[in-house]
């Protein structure tokens, strides 16, 4: 555990302006995480009470998606209260009870922090399309119709759709590059940038050690609106919307990535600069030139710390060839920058599902993105191996698939409650009907019965985490891969006192591994059963090796 410091406010863990490098944080998704007023939603009560289970990982800090005041159109992430907790979720009171218990656990806080649009219900959006002359009339992005009364281009909304939305008021169409009824901000005004950073501090000053800011590249839209070309159909991906969506048909030139945006990044460093240990990791959701932008977001430390992209979040298969070339591609494009390394989150389909996984494949790769440089982040569940859930239609609650349906199913199937207990229809999570239900195959891999089985998935991620802080060279240390193939992985981590080896066959074969050339002893505190033999390695079917170089 962190040393902790005690001050008026509460504890407060000793300041490292480092610990976020090699840093394992865990998502939290608070609607689904625990229910403690018996509404079927969880809330931030319900997190404070199973903390001790986050804390019981070895993770380092906590991302809490979005709890803000809001009409839940998107469930947080359509902001109408920057500078207050929903009563869905509880009070300001609670979160700062959060905050301090977290804090007690040797775990850091961070918030995910929705800057670049707002919801319709803002009073700022509803005193802007009030007129074209009051005092934040040109806090959103409004422009006029074509001559036809058309939108102003033709750039589209990630949710389907035109991304311009007329309003009858205004007689003006406004952008959204998600929902209608999420505006977006228009950060060429010089008042929307000072509240935000003003946003920024209020919570910097309540405590919290970070934020994960949504949609970072979206912030600045080109002041011209020029439209989008297309895309050659040999360039589309899939990685940010589903294939369904024409938003993959544009080159995204002038509705993000802006090098606009860069200056208001620096603002927003500078005020986080201004307290102790504190980290941002910035969601860029670009596929076409993603690691440019986080290239250009996390160089010169003048930026962002980190950032959080899409490369293991997408359905292409995670194999040994697949990862040298992410990897390889991420040192020659980002260079000294920090990597955010996810493969599930509460916006795709968990990975276990998505790559078609069984029981020890699932644990592999969790060891594989634990041995990785950069920081990890884990999702809800993750560690429990839960699967993708089959959300009913009348059951869905997420826009998205609903706009979609059936070819894309949308996010619920991940958002599901998590199963704290077996014996109980809505596994522990609330006593009340859960906003989504509680997945019936869940409940076999409930927290409480994987307590009980020293071989259980969550067991394997205890152990797995603890290996990890054992060896700090997994944290900071230099990554260099040895060998990849599609079936095998093979890599070095060095940080100029340890070294370490590791092996990982990603196939339902057992194969032969060669280590690098040196003196090598095999470390048995990872939960892996392979087999080492002089410069040689046995690996059985989804089974790891790791082992400590000596240097010469």
């Amino acid at each position: 555990m962190l040393p902790i410091a005690e001050t008026q406010s509460g504890p407060v863990l000793a300041p490292d302006p480092d610990w976020w490098r090699g840093a394992v944080i865990y998502q939290i998704y608070p609607r689904s995480f625990q229910d403690s007023n018996h509404d079927g939603i969880g809330d931030l009560a319900g997190i404070i009470h199973r903390l001790s289970h986050v804390a019981s990982l070895g993770v380092d800090a906590i991302w809490i998606s979005p709890f803000f005041r809001s009409p839940m159109l998107d469930f947080g992430y359509d902001v109408s209260d920057y500078r207050d907790v929903d009563p869905m979720f509880g009070s300001l009171g609670d979160f700062d009870a959060l905050v301090q218990r977290a804090h007690e656990l040797g775990l850091r806080v961070l918030i995910d922090l929705v800057l670049s649009h707002t919801s319709d219900q803002h009073p700022w959006f509803k005193e802007s399309r009030s007129s074209r002359d009051n005092a934040k009339a040109d806090w959103y992005v409004w422009a006029d119709p074509k001559p036809d009364g058309t939108p102003p281009n033709n750039w589209l909304s990630i949710f389907g759709g035109s991304a311009w939305q007329w309003d009858g008021e205004r007689m003006q169409y406004y952008l959204h590059n998600f929902l209608k009824q999420q505006p977006d901000l228009n950060f060429h005004c010089p008042e929307v940038q000072e509240e935000l950073l003003a946003v920024a501090r209020y919570w910097l000053d309540r405590g919290v050690d970070g934020f994960r800011l949504d949609t970072i590249n979206f912030y600045v839209h080109d002041k011209e609106l020029r439209s989008n070309p297309a895309l050659p159909p040999d360039k589309r991906s899939d990685k940010i919307a589903p294939s369904v969506n024409p938003y993959n048909w544009q080159e995204h030139l002038y509705d993000k990535n802006r090098p606009e945006n860069l200056d208001f990044l620096r603002r927003l460093r500078a005020v986080m600069d201004e307290y102790p240990a504190i980290t941002a990791v910035g969601e860029v959701g670009d596929d076409q030139i993603g690691l440019e932008i986080q290239a250009q977001y996390t160089s010169g430390g003048d930026k962002m710390h980190m950032c959080y992209g899409f490369d293991f979040l997408s359905p292409v298969p995670p194999t040994g060839t697949r990862f040298k070339e992410v990897l390889d591609r991420y040192d020659a494009v980002v260079g000294d920058g920090w990597a955010c390394w996810a493969f599930s989150n509460h916006d795709v389909v968990r990975h276990a599902t998505r790559w078609n996984l069984g029981e020890e494949a699932t644990r592999l790769y969790a060891a594989l993105l634990l041995t990785l440089k950069g920081t990890v982040c884990l999702y809800q569940g993750e560690e429990l191996g839960l699967t993708e859930a089959y959300v009913a239609f009348e059951d869905l609650r997420d826009p998205y698939g609903i706009e979609f349906w059936p070819k894309f199913r949308g996010r619920d199937g991940c958002r599901t409650p998590i199963p704290w207990v077996q014996d109980n229809a809505n596994g522990g999570f609330s006593d009340a009907k859960p906003w989504l239900p509680v997945a019936v195959e869940h409940l076999e891999r409930a927290v409480a019965r994987q307590d009980r089985e020293e071989g259980s998935t969550l067991a394997f991620y205890r152990s797995m985490l603890a290996f990890r802080k054992a060896h700090p060279v997994l944290a900071k240390g230099s990554l260099s891969i040895v060998e990849a193939r599609e079936d095998y992985l093979g890599l070095v981590r060095d940080d100029g006192t340890n070294r370490l080896f590791a092996a990982f066959n990603l196939s339902d074969a057992p194969l032969a591994a060669t280590l690098p050339q040196g003196t090598w002893r095999q470390d048995r505190g990872a939960p892996f059963q392979a087999s080492m033999e002089g410069a040689g390695a046995t690996l059985p079917a989804w089974q790891a090796l790791y082992a400590v170089g000596d240097r010469d």
